[in-house]
């Protein structure tokens, strides 16, 4: 099944930022494109809209006068739906209401040839909940773009219940000829980007609830740790607050309110007050001044302390094996020691130094434990967490440790699995769960996490990177300290860290 040809009209319903951003995605590709909004003048406006967008193209070299003048003479705003008869493809972009698409669907079955491809942006509601509103529903399947539209590469394909292959197919291969990177997902709640990403932000909160950090550090650890473009509280402002705490709530109730998607108590408190982030002027940050621009706290980053004046390595580091370089290199001398108990620094006072794997500083005695990052060269920061009963001593030399590697550092409270290790062990197990529930594979997964939220790595990279039970092991810890459910490894990352000791012979 190929794309659809150009010479086909492409229409889109609903003349809001999405549907005007999908409508210029069709109609630089080249096909005829038409506008219908059911509130008189929205799609004149719209495509006055666009054109001005086409002017900005040409301005900036991105498109020629010649392509624009074409573009603006296919572009078509409709009177009634009853004008887009004709169309090959309708993208509906209209309120997040399951009536009001299902009625609408329903009137254009009336209205378009049987082999139209009808299709939904929807980002929440259930693509074969609205297509079961039609007769025939396999011609039905879900667009779903990311905002802007016309600069966002990915496209979620989803196909329903009901939906045919060959309309999945159709659909799939004209967003590709748009020149968007698709991916095929099965329709469940979240789809693959707003499923797989819930813990990015779940995490962060969950810290913030727990007094471990503030907003700031946390954020700054996200971003200068682990690798991520934005931290959770940044980003959540930018989303809005309300935006980004109803797809939660939409999937953890589409969940039948499963633990593990559970929305976050302080995020709540924020949206009851108003405070919904850069378009209120005020969120997790304040956004009062003119510009726009964050005011907010600086991340907690420790003193200059003194580094240790050596370090004995016990065990493999593992995921973090690449500090024992760094550490030479800064001129503290390693001694490597064969360990089988134990895979961790030792320090000059008798503290230990261990990367964080779902356990607690107030178990051990005077333990210190640093958080995963993305890569720990290029990293500028790195998390420690500590107890009431670490000794100073100890904490002291672990922050000399890292500062003498040229990183801030920031002290947090004794959180299992910190900020950054959690929340990577979280995003991994979702992404093994979807795999084999047969929501979508581990190519288009990857595919999907790094251009729908611009994640550094996929959750399978990271997986293949941070080894086959890493993640396992770090959530099997956190659920024995939070039996609730909310960590518990899925039976596919089971699967996947029972595998490898059978084929490699870990017992790690």
């Amino acid at each position: 099944m190929t794309a659809l040809d150009l010479s086909s009209p492409v229409a889109v319903v609903g003349t809001g930022t999405m549907g005007q951003g999908i409508a210029q995605v069709a109609l630089v590709a080249g096909h005829p494109v038409r506008l219908y909004d059911a509130a008189p003048g929205r799609a004149q406006a719209a495509a006055d809209a666009i054109g001005a967008r086409l002017d900005r193209l040409v301005a900036k070299d991105r498109l020629t006068g010649a392509d624009r003048d074409a573009a603006r003479d296919r572009l078509l705003p409709a009177e009634s739906l009853a004008d887009l008869a004709d169309c090959a493809l309708v993208v509906e972009a209209v309120l997040e209401r399951l009536d009001v698409k299902q009625e609408l669907f329903r009137e254009l079955e009336g209205i378009v040839d049987e082999d139209c491809l009808l299709a939904t942006n929807t980002s929440s509601l259930s693509v074969t909940a609205i297509g079961g509103a039609l007769r025939n529903p396999g011609r039905f399947v879900g667009l779903h773009f990311f905002n802007p539209a016309p600069l966002l590469p990915l496209v979620e394909v989803v196909s329903g219940f009901a939906s045919d292959v060959t309309s999945a197919t159709r659909a799939y291969e004209t967003a590709r000829a748009w020149g968007k990177t698709p991916v095929a997902c099965a329709d469940t709640p979240g789809f693959i980007v707003n499923r797989i990403a819930r813990p990015f932000y779940a995490e962060a909160f969950a810290v913030y609830e727990a007094q471990g950090a503030d907003p700031a550090t946390i954020d700054a650890v996200l971003r200068e740790c682990g690798g991520f473009k934005m931290g959770a509280f940044e980003l959540t402002d930018l989303i809005g607050q309300d935006v980004n705490e109803s797809v939660t709530h939409s999937v953890w109730q589409s969940f039948f309110q499963d633990v593990r998607f559970t929305p976050s108590l302080a995020q709540r408190r924020l949206v009851e007050s108003g405070r919904l982030g850069r378009k209120s002027g005020r969120g997790w940050y304040d956004y009062a001044d003119e510009a726009g621009a964050a005011e907010r706290d600086e991340p907690h980053t420790a003193e200059q302390a003194q580094q240790p004046a050596h370090v004995v390595a016990e065990g493999d580091l593992g995921p973090a094996s690449e500090l024992l370089a760094l550490i030479r290199e800064a001129g503290i001398p390693v001694r490597e020691e064969d360990e089988d108990h134990g895979t961790r620094l030792v320090l000059p006072s008798g503290g230990q130094l261990a990367l964080a794997d779902g356990q607690t500083s107030v178990e051990f005695r005077d333990v210190v434990y640093f958080d995963l990052a993305l890569d720990y060269r290029r990293a500028t920061r790195i998390a420690l967490s500590a107890s009431q009963d670490t000794s100073p001593q100890t904490l002291a030399e672990a922050i000399g440790l890292f500062q003498a590697l040229g990183k801030d550092v920031s002290v947090i409270g004794d959180v299992p699995g910190m900020i950054v290790a959690r929340t990577v062990a979280r995003i991994v197990d979702l992404a093994h769960d979807a795999v084999a529930k047969g929501v979508a594979t581990e190519e288009d997964i990857d595919t999907a996490m790094r251009l729908g939220v611009n994640y550094p790595l996929g959750p399978f990279e990271w997986s293949r990177r941070l080894g086959r039970n890493w993640a396992y092991a770090l959530l099997d810890d956190l659920h024995l300290r939070d039996p609730s459910g909310r960590y518990a490894p899925s039976l596919a990352l089971y699967r996947h860290a029972y595998a490898s000791d059978k084929r490699e012979g870990s017992t790690s």
